[in-house]
């Protein structure tokens, strides 16, 4: 691939905004002119809804929409899991399938792996698939299904060979959610909001050409979306571009995408997920309530600014593996233990600032209670996309090069560790 030199790239993309952008459009009828164009994914294949642009230019595609205030492409699981491991892992058939509906935000797509027995043990799961035909038949829970009951479609994590050690007797299947094999039950987290299910598959069924990758080989495929969501939610994941939620069931594909992107807009204040997600919006509160003269204040908001700062080039370097689409390397745990520890040293600083009154909730209390929802948020990051021990030990192995820790199952078939659990728990 030739390099582009990146004021060409910039001219072209807002050309193609001043010529095509308008806010009358519906959500819909935006995002498959994003589609076409292949402005939506420009680091992806020419062939597969891309421009095959050279990762190092999607920051200056993405200066010229905020520029341009157009809205962003469609973005979630779908979009920045599901995608990059269908560009590497799919065959022509799911990629003509599945792509479509991604690039043109048709459809959401949630995550089902996690277990009430298998959560940072994820090689653990004991959800099981056995095959009938040309189907599978799923058994089993998933817990912690990020948006599973706004999703039409999940990555799923299943059993298929008990007889094979943990780590390969896992396959990856697409499965669809609308099934009566499929139930799912809201968890409300003490920030009121609803965002993860519970997960029961009771004779679910998905279609052997869902299946993702070898029969038995789908941890290979599981690391590369956890690599990919590392890259993509550190630290509250990247807003830069907002764009209205995916898939029919959010009810926006048919809205006018100019009155979404006002809302959005107007809820979020240009900030990131987090109610209070930047070291500007930092800044903001301490001048607003007198205290950005404070010595200590400044230093430790400086202090955010840096981390931030530094979280966001490592996050920009995994997601230039992703864009190109490789799998991101171990940057990307980097980049999640700094997002991490970004969200909480904001959290701290913000309740500092405000004092007593940064524990008022609702939009009657002081900064409309964004403090105190940030303060409720956050001790969910550092759990979801990998916990962060985890991350800690990844980074321990494969950066630092420090042994790996002792693993006495992992060449022991699966279902004799489950005779060995059943039998403790017995006794």
């Amino acid at each position: 691939m030739p390099e582009q030199p990146r004021s060409t790239t910039r001219a072209e993309i807002r050309e193609w905004l001043a010529t095509n952008w308008d806010p009358e459009l519906t959500v819909r009828a935006w995002w498959e002119l994003l589609a076409d164009s292949g402005w939506g994914f420009p680091t992806w294949p020419t062939e597969w809804y891309g421009r095959d642009l050279d990762p190092e230019l999607a920051p200056i595609i993405r200066e010229e929409f905020q520029i341009a205030g157009a809205m962003g492409p469609p973005a979630g699981m779908a979009q920045s899991m599901g995608g990059p491991v269908l560009l590497h892992y799919g065959t022509q058939d799911q990629k003509e399938k599945f792509l479509p509906e991604i690039v043109t935000g048709r459809e959401w797509w949630c995550q089902f792996f996690s277990e009430p027995g298998a959560g940072s043990d994820l090689a653990s799961v004991s959800t099981k698939a056995f095959e009938d035909g040309d189907e599978w038949v799923v058994n089993g829970q998933k817990v912690w299904s990020s948006s599973a009951h706004q999703s039409d479609r999940g990555m799923l994590l299943c059993r298929t060979d008990s007889s094979l050690p943990k780590h390969r007797g896992l396959s990856f299947f697409i499965i669809e959610i609308d099934q009566p094999g499929i139930e799912l039950r809201p968890i409300v987290q003490m920030n009121f909001d609803a965002h993860f299910n519970e997960s029961f598959f009771t004779d679910a069924r998905v279609a052997d050409t869902s299946r993702l990758g070898d029969l038995n080989d789908g941890w290979a495929i599981a690391l590369a979306v956890l690599a990919h969501e590392r890259t993509a939610y550190a630290g509250g994941g990247d807003h830069s571009l907002p764009s209205a939620a995916p898939g029919t069931k959010s009810g926006q594909l048919d809205r006018i995408a100019g009155k979404v992107l006002a809302e959005l807009r107007a809820e979020f204040r240009g900030h990131t997920g987090f109610p209070i997600g930047s070291s500007a919006a930092l800044i903001e509160l301490a001048q607003d309530h007198g205290r950005s003269n404070d010595p200590v204040i400044r230093q430790r908001l400086a202090q955010v600014h840096c981390l931030a700062e530094a979280s966001r080039l490592t996050t920009m370097r995994a997601k230039a593996n992703a864009d190109a689409g490789k799998t991101p390397g171990s940057e990307s745990s980097v980049g999640y233990m700094a997002g991490v520890r970004s969200a909480r040293l904001t959290r701290d600083l913000a309740l500092d600032i405000m004092g007593i009154s940064g524990l008022l909730l609702g939009h009657d209390s002081p900064d409309q209670g964004r403090v105190a929802l940030m303060a409720i948020t956050t001790p969910c990051h550092g759990i979801m996309g990998g916990s962060e021990q985890i991350q800690k030990n990844i980074v321990g192995e494969r950066i630092l090069g420090l042994p790996r820790e002792p693993a006495v199952d992992r060449d022991v078939p699966f279902r004799d560790l489950l005779v060995g659990t059943q039998r403790r728990e017995k006794t």
